[in-house]
């Protein structure tokens, strides 16, 4: 069963994640909720998603940035997840909740990476299976 739109975007509001975020940030780049609930300016000038590539400057930022950083977010949740967890294990005032949340947090956003991977290696399979 397909998850519903509602719990996408509370998902996506959940993470902290500048990236990827619900219309919290301030970063153009940002990712506005799936359907009826994004911004009040998602009719102006910003793209049917509430993408927008385009950097402060007006220049549109490489997708190898893009990239970039979210690599960097998700070794650098996976990190809180794992001090978390040997915060647990040791006694060091971490609560089951938290380390869980940490780790949940990692894990959605690892999912996501991979799941942008493998759409990254599909297409580039099928432009090279094209025949010109």
């Amino acid at each position: 069963m397909l998850p519903s739109i509602a719990s996408i975007n509370a998902t996506l509001t959940g993470l902290p994640s500048p990236i990827i975020s619900a219309g919290r940030s301030s970063s153009p780049s940002a990712f506005a909720p799936i359907g009826n609930g994004g911004n009040a300016t998602a009719g102006a000038s910003a793209s049917p998603s509430g993408f927008s590539p385009v950097g402060n400057g007006g220049q549109a930022t490489p997708f190898s940035d893009l990239l970039t950083d979210a690599v960097g977010q998700v070794d650098q949740l996976e990190s809180q997840a794992r001090s978390a967890v040997s915060g647990l294990m040791t006694g060091n005032g971490v609560d089951v909740h938290q380390a869980m949340i940490a780790t949940q947090k990692a894990d959605m956003t690892f999912e996501m990476a991979l799941a942008v991977r493998n759409k990254a290696v599909q297409a580039y399979q099928s432009v090279m299976g094209m025949q010109f």
